[in-house]
């Protein structure tokens, strides 16, 4: 049995067992597919992981940096209280009708401000409007995952969480020589991790039916 075999089983078998069928989030990964959205979106386990970290953290603001289609949006709305929101950002204002919708389905939409446009356009504009988070989950274009994390100390508040998806790159973060803007962009993001005294981080890497990636934990101080 090859390890994407065994990973995706072990997926299954946590899935059967800790999260229950969910008609809602079901429809969202349908409708994107029908959308012709790309299917990256966080696994199940890993929107339950996102989930939990909100829980844990008692966050009730949430910002997110790439919505896609709404479904890690929407694991995250469901675990704040009637008052919090998550202000997501989305630079294509199709997937953002898409998400709208599958937000609404999903009975979010009171709990979820999509902003369309690019992410270092707007989130300026939640400077300067004061807004400050509680958990960020950066999860959009990897190269510009250097500015996101910027920007996210910017719109942090203290003992603010910070997740950032997708940061092994199947193997290829150890790779300096990588010609691949993505690759380059999260090995940047991690060497400014490293320099940040503001900021208390690891990485996990991560198994499952999404393949072989990881995650990065960071609190802000």
């Amino acid at each position: 049995m090859t390890n994407l075999n065994v990973w995706n089983n072990v997926d299954e078998y946590f899935m059967e067992k800790l999260i229950p069928a969910d008609t809602e989030l079901e429809a969202v990964l349908q409708a994107n597919k029908a959308a012709g959205i790309p299917e990256i979106d966080v696994s199940p386990t890993q929107g339950k992981l996102l989930y939990l970290l909100a829980k844990i953290k008692g966050a009730k603001n949430i910002l997110e940096i790439g919505t896609l289609g709404g479904y890690s949006s929407i694991w995250m709305a469901r675990a704040l209280p009637n008052e919090g929101k998550v202000y997501t950002l989305e630079i294509d204002p199709e997937y953002a009708s898409v998400a709208r919708e599958n937000i609404k389905r999903a009975g979010c939409e009171h709990k979820v401000e999509i902003i369309v446009g690019k992410a270092l356009d707007t989130l300026p504009i939640l400077k300067k409007a004061g807004q400050l988070f509680d958990l960020i989950f950066i999860d959009a274009d990897k190269p510009n995952n250097p500015h996101y994390l910027k920007w996210a100390l910017e719109l942090a508040n203290s003992g603010a969480v910070i997740i950032a998806d997708n940061v092994v790159r199947n193997g290829a973060v150890v790779d300096e020589k990588s010609e691949d803007e993505r690759v380059q962009g999260v090995r940047q993001f991690i060497d400014l991790l490293q320099e940040e005294s503001r900021i208390e981080s690891t990485a996990i890497q991560t198994v499952g039916n999404k393949g072989y990636d990881g995650f990065v934990l960071a609190v802000v101080k």
